[in-house]
């Protein structure tokens, strides 16, 4: 059933997912709205209540109507939490701007999408789009790769593990766009997610690694295995521009379409890599 629903819910979120409608950072910001103190307990708490009101609607939800219920409630968690809806809004939004040569708007999209980290102040323009294609690289691990892992290794109860990990990714967003740096350390969500992020980064990054040189690429994968306190943003985007780097860094069109398509290439090598492992394992 991990299978199906997640060929189904990508497929959904390829064809019809473009706006906030299908997206759980949009529909959580009520009630991230109503928290005025931050703590990692609190952070620990609100996340462990979610985690277990979605177990316990799947638990109620067993065995109605032969398991098709629970096979909905599957597929409406994914389409909640896999996915990058309103990115894929504001990525269209600054090509555009780029082509017809908007710099105040392009410069707006782009820190849209560079929300988390940011980007370069006071750098060349080639550091400026290097930072913007390491945004969008973010992004799809994000969205895509990091929800799929949970979804996946999760097992039977991979609804649960993934709401729970789109939890903290749309609380992180939401604190990156109203609150201040200090109330963002105060609940703790960085470092939930560092560590959260440590196992699926480096599978993420065998891929990428594959892609770019491997003389540079495979030795710092190796060396990644033991680093425990590089944020796992940089591992994944230093492994992803060993790929990149092939590329020019001058084009304001150009520059981030090829990390949406290296991007979207390690995607699908990584859900082909899924999708046989659950066939073979369903086999034995």
């Amino acid at each position: 059933m991990t299978l199906f629903t997640l060929l189904l819910v990508l497929a959904w979120e390829r064809l019809f997912k473009l706006g906030e409608h299908w997206q759980l950072d949009h529909r959580l910001e009520v009630v991230f709205q109503r928290l005025h103190r931050f703590s990692l307990a609190q952070t620990l708490f609100m996340v462990i209540v979610w985690m277990a009101l979605i177990g316990g609607i799947l638990w109620l939800a067993k065995g109605l109507l032969f398991g098709v219920v629970v096979l909905l409630l599957w597929i409406l968690i994914g389409l909640l939490c896999v996915g990058a809806g309103i990115k894929r809004k504001h990525y269209r939004a600054y090509l555009n701007a780029a082509r017809q040569g908007d710099e105040h708007a392009s410069d707006q999209m782009a820190e849209e999408l560079a929300l988390i980290h940011g980007l370069p102040v006071g750098c060349s323009k080639e550091e400026r789009l290097r930072g913007l294609q390491n945004a969008l690289l973010w992004i799809n691990y994000r969205y895509y790769l990091a929800p799929l892992f949970w979804f996946v290794v999760g097992g039977p109860y991979g609804p649960i593990a993934l709401a729970g990990y789109a939890f903290l990714r749309a609380y992180q967003t939401w604190l990156a766009r109203h609150q201040t740096p200090l109330e963002r350390s105060q609940a703790g969500i960085d470092f939930l997610l560092h560590w959260l992020d440590w196992i699926p980064v480096r599978l993420a990054g065998v891929a990428y690694a594959l892609f770019g040189h491997g003389e540079k690429a495979l030795p710092a994968w190796f060396a990644s295995l033991g680093d425990r306190h590089t944020s796992q943003y940089l591992v994944l985007t230093r492994l992803a521009q060993f790929s990149l780097a092939r590329d020019p860094h001058d084009d304001q069109v150009q520059t981030p379409r090829a990390a949406v398509t290296l991007a979207r290439k390690v995607t699908m090598i990584i859900l082909v890599v899924v999708a046989l492992l659950t066939i073979y394992g369903t086999l034995v």
